[in-house]
């Protein structure tokens, strides 16, 4: 956790503000400037597209960008990808799903438009289209209000530590040679993800590349170290020790996040923190992780627990547990979107986790960067909804078609 103190009045204040967003985000949009939900532009939706975006000839190597289009004019915008493992992920057929559950509705609307409350829906895991459509309704909520995202769900901070978030590199060098860089770029903190010899993993190179990494950082920076799953009990309890030997503060998904009672044991026998949640596919599954005692600190990726909506919600169950949060941010501009400003709003986050090399996942068609500056902070954005707002001429140059 934080070792900034946090008053419980504005503790509280906090989570209050932000519940009540997630609740009633049209409300807490119009409050947020003076006006009635009414008075805010027309928010009716009236249209819903896929952007195909490719740089080969012929669209090949095809990416895709989700647009809802409000009566107003105004446009929330969210990747569509097959990212991340999820029992039901596939965006394939988002937009023949989501033209008639949108069209006619209003952005006002926006929890009911992605609920997973009834239990026949419950029981599946959250929804593999929701995260799409709840994201582009809080870009779209927030550009009609002219405030960034976070300032509806109830700011906490205006600014977010960073640290510097690996690629799986091949050798011990690797990450020796980036630790010594992002030092240089301001980062005070550094996660490994170790290599993947031959598409699997060697948990005793991974103990190596820990030491290396150590040696080269100094006793003073701050080191977090994330297998991805991969390891056996066994495995993982050899590594766990090993990390917190050399005084790591994180330990993220050792074991697959399904055995529950592996997770248990590991967190009774080491002090390293476990950090777990990327691989939980809907916000009612967490309760039972936390439960158990099967995780230390709670993390989460929107695009598998239906958008930001569902991360809110984790974020405040692990708050009131007395647990910090810490949102997945690795990938591309709207990734790093959509989870920072549910830290801006979290009390209970501490970090920003960028992606390196710094720019490595930037688009040419996304006029706005994530970067860290030079006291090691991400600073929010203060543009309007998500904050990343698209180079229309060179989205117009790269789109090979818009499906409608």
């Amino acid at each position: 956790m934080s070792n900034a103190s946090v008053s419980r009045r504005g503790f509280l204040a906090a989570s209050t503000a932000a519940a009540g967003a997630v609740a009633h985000p049209g409300l807490a949009a119009a409050q947020a400037v003076g006006v009635k939900p009414c008075d805010l532009p027309d928010l009716a939706i009236k249209e819903v597209r896929v952007y195909n975006i490719g740089s080969g000839r012929g669209g090949r190597g095809l990416s895709q960008i989700a647009g809802i289009v409000t009566n107003s004019g105004i446009e929330g915008n969210y990747t569509l990808g097959n990212r991340y493992w999820h029992p039901n992920w596939s965006n394939l057929g988002w937009l023949e799903y989501a033209k008639p559950a949108l069209v006619g509705k209003s952005v006002l609307d926006l929890p009911a438009l992605t609920s997973q409350w009834k239990p026949e829906l419950r029981r599946q895991g959250q929804l593999s289209y929701a995260s799409a459509i709840d994201n582009c309704l809080w870009d779209a909520l927030g550009k009609a209000a002219n405030l960034p995202v976070y300032r509806i769900l109830g700011a906490y901070r205006d600014k977010v530590k960073a640290y510097a978030s690996s690629q799986h590199h091949d050798k011990v060098e690797d990450f020796v040679n980036e630790v010594r860089l992002v030092k240089e770029q301001g980062f005070t903190a550094y996660k490994i993800h170790p290599p993947s010899p031959n598409g699997g993993h060697d948990y005793k190179l991974d103990i190596e590349v820990a030491k290396a990494v150590r040696k080269a950082a100094g006793d003073d920076f701050i080191l977090l170290d994330d297998p991805v799953g991969v390891y056996t009990r066994e495995e993982a309890f050899k590594v766990g020790r090993a990390l917190q030997d050399l005084d790591y503060i994180c330990f993220e998904d050792p074991i697959p996040t399904d055995d529950i009672d592996g997770l248990v044991q590991l967190n009774q026998a080491l002090d390293i923190p476990i950090h777990i949640g990327e691989f939980i596919f809907s916000p009612y599954n967490f309760a039972e992780y936390i439960r158990r005692g099967a995780m230390d600190v709670v993390r989460f990726i929107v695009d598998n627990v239906g958008g930001i909506t569902g991360g809110m919600k984790i974020a405040r169950l692990a708050e009131l547990f007395g647990m910090e949060c810490a949102p997945h941010n690795w990938g591309e501009g709207f990734d790093h979107a959509v989870h920072f400003h549910c830290e801006l709003a979290m009390p209970n986050n501490v970090w920003f986790e960028m992606t390196v090399p710094q720019g490595s996942s930037d688009r040419p068609y996304v006029k706005d960067k994530f970067r860290v500056a030079k006291d090691g902070y991400v600073y929010a954005p203060a543009k309007p909804g998500l904050g990343i707002e698209l180079d229309r001429g060179v989205l117009d140059q790269m789109t090979v078609k818009i499906d409608r």
